[in-house]
């Protein structure tokens, strides 16, 4: 899912729940931010208040916090970065099949995901809710394919069966589906397959983010990739029907346990108006602007309110006194500086949270046996 989905969609369904606003704004923040957090290493100039950072080369410091990765880096295609973001975050593993690569096919509602999600709805900490969400959310458009470099993800004969929007990078999609079908498109495959990784969902181009899309493709489904293929037919707008209405609950759920969140001005018995915006056949940007439309004529958030528009580097401003995009907008950070309020702030929160998931990930995908080396 994209950022209409991971913000947007899960900021409106808080706010739907009853949520107050800056409970949703953390929740939604949290969520998308799982797609932004790109840096993995931190070095500090000084140690900030009550906190206890990690001692890299004598030097104060955070480290293996990432939750993405740049995919048109090369120097981010390494194991860490794939069982560790994109596998942990993005593609849950599904825990079906005999290989181990099969085992790590994501799949919807995952076995991994579903008790680190009770999990964190046991617990008073929204941002750890919004980042649980987001990889809830992609089991159901990421099923199928793997965070692993693996031939799970080698597809073919990719199709849309409904309309996409004529806009170039949509045009761009038809084109290369058209060109599979032509007399060329065994050549065009391998041509394909040498520049484009199996990875995560990349043979399926954004097909599986776009929420209106109906969508086909081909997949080895033998045990050992003997090239037995067989069709699957992806129809998006179910799959994201089911993850918001099973997301709606949990919203619910966890207001009910923790109360203290509650708006009691706030809260929408009919959710067709945002399941009807979820869905719409629009640009990314135009299922952006309806949401914010959508939010605000429903009374779920004013007009001039600063969360109906993201800012991937709002909790970093937060955060850190001497915060540049220039210097803070990369893998490796050095000499930042903690404000003074650090250990409060949103950002501190996502890092600890970071590490809480992934121990419960590695453990909960041993118990389910897909051991990952880490």
């Amino acid at each position: 899912m994209k950022i209409d989905a991971h913000y947007y969609g899960i900021l409106a369904f808080c706010r739907a729940c009853g949520f107050t606003k800056e409970a949703a704004g953390t929740i939604a923040y949290a969520s998308q931010y799982v797609d932004d957090a790109k840096i993995n290493h931190m070095v500090l100039a000084k140690k900030p208040t009550d906190v206890e950072p990690e001692t890299i080369d004598g030097k104060p410091a955070f480290f293996n916090m990432a939750t993405c990765h740049s995919y048109a880096r090369l120097a981010t295609y390494n194991y860490d970065s794939m069982t560790g973001n994109t596998c942990a975050f993005h593609f849950v593993p599904g825990c079906d099949g005999k290989s181990f690569t099969r085992k790590l096919r994501c799949k919807e509602n995952s076995p991994i995901i579903r008790p680190i999600l009770e999990k964190a709805k046991e617990e008073n900490d929204l941002v750890k809710l919004g980042m649980v969400l987001h990889a809830y959310a992609d089991t159901f458009s990421h099923q199928g394919f793997s965070g692993l470099l693996s031939k799970v993800n080698s597809i073919e004969n990719l199709s849309a069966t409904t309309k996409m929007p004529l806009v170039p990078v949509h045009v761009f999609k038809k084109w290369v589906m058209q060109l599979q079908k032509s007399k060329l498109g065994d050549t065009f495959d391998r041509a394909l397959h040498a520049m484009a990784p199996a990875y995560g969902h990349g043979r399926a181009l954004s097909c599986p983010d776009e929420p209106h899309l109906t969508w086909t493709y081909h997949y080895d489904y033998s045990d050992n990739f003997s090239s037995q293929f067989k069709q699957s037919k992806a129809i998006n707008p179910d799959r994201f029907e089911r993850a918001f209405t099973k997301i709606h609950g949990h919203l619910t759920d966890y207001l009910e346990k923790h109360p203290e969140y509650k708006d009691p001005g706030v809260g929408l018995t009919d959710l067709t108006p945002l399941f009807d915006t979820l869905l719409g056949v629009h640009t990314d940007k135009k299922r952006v602007k309806n949401w914010q439309k959508t939010m605000v004529r429903l009374n779920l958030l004013d007009a001039s309110d600063p969360m109906l528009s993201y800012d991937r580097f709002r909790w970093l401003k937060a955060s850190f006194s001497n915060f540049s995009v220039k210097a803070y907008d990369k893998r490796k950070v050095e000499g930042a500086i903690p404000a003074p309020d650090f250990a409060e702030g949103n950002w501190y929160r996502f890092y600890k949270a970071v590490h809480w998931y992934k121990d419960h990930f590695f453990r909960l995908a041993e118990k389910e046996g897909v051991t990952i080396p880490r």
